[in-house]
């Protein structure tokens, strides 16, 4: 048998330290709280609010073209450039592009561009109805 490593020394400390952790933390305990209707006694799965802004960063140099469908079978519309911020409504899977197949629906329906060349500022828009 080898004798252990600095890396598998290093995990079983980090992991004693996690379990030590857990041990000690105190459950949250709620105090004059009165049980009836409201968010915490809700059961249902709340849908994505409109409310919620999904933005993402061009990085297609000089520019990402926007699609008026998730494919590149149509000419662009328009195009977006470089370093632009913009805001996404959806996902859809759809043509790869370079290995990704998920395309985003501008937030102002004008055109679909390719998430390839889209890094998410916020997290990733929910899929389209």
């Amino acid at each position: 048998m080898s004798a252990p490593t600095i890396a598998h020394r290093a995990i079983s400390v980090l992991a004693g330290v996690l379990l030590a952790g857990t041990a000690l933390a105190a459950p949250a305990v709620a105090t004059g709280h009165e049980p009836g209707p409201g968010p915490a006694s809700s059961t249902t799965q709340a849908e994505p609010s409109a409310a919620v802004v999904y933005k993402g960063r061009v990085i297609a140099r000089p520019a990402v073209n926007v699609r008026p469908n998730p494919n590149s079978g149509r000419p662009p519309v328009k195009s977006i450039p470089y370093g632009t911020i913009i805001e996404l409504a959806c996902k859809v899977n759809g043509e790869l592009v370079e290995g990704n197949p998920r395309w985003y629906l501008l937030k102002d329906k004008s055109g679909w561009v390719a998430a390839r060349w889209i890094e998410n500022v916020t997290a990733a828009p929910h899929e389209c109805p």
